[in-house]
């Protein structure tokens, strides 16, 4: 998985111009790629790490602060483009094994506790946010393999 994460003072997603999710309150915005090989425990362990992560307001994370997480799913995030001019995206995951993980993913975050909004998978999805800082943080879970 791949996890493009932003500290926003406010975000929204909407679909075919209805808001589908969004930030009550400043929180996290998390974009969430998925690839071949992800599984549920994947997901869990890179919610456990964006529920912990200091980047918020005093270097507390959205735990500490019941900061409310909007996640969005992103296939996007797995583009090859070391090729010409039009993106590979062989290395993302079909919607049939990624959905499932993304919603893991936020699931996994709503065990710990977070308040979680969504966008809607597979839509095509405007996403506005005001990034806080700017903190815009990369995870990838090949940084805990081998």
């Amino acid at each position: 998985m791949r996890l493009v994460v932003q500290r926003a003072a406010r975000a929204c997603v909407s679909v075919g111009g209805e808001v589908v999710g969004a930030l009550e309150r400043p929180g996290l915005v998390v974009l969430v790629g998925v690839t071949h090989g992800d599984t549920a425990a994947i997901a869990q362990r890179l919610a456990d790490k964006v529920w912990g992560l200091r980047i918020l307001a005093d270097e507390r994370s959205a735990s500490d602060l019941d900061a409310p997480v909007l996640v969005v799913s992103q296939f996007t995030l797995y583009a090859d483009v070391r090729k010409g001019r039009r993106p590979s995206w062989s290395a993302a995951a079909p919607g049939a094994v990624s959905e499932p993980l993304v919603d893991a993913f936020a699931d996994a975050l709503r065990a710990l506790g977070a308040t979680v909004a969504t966008g809607r998978f597979g839509a095509h999805m405007r996403v506005d946010l005001v990034n806080d800082g700017p903190v815009t943080l990369v995870l990838d879970s090949e940084m805990w393999s081998s």
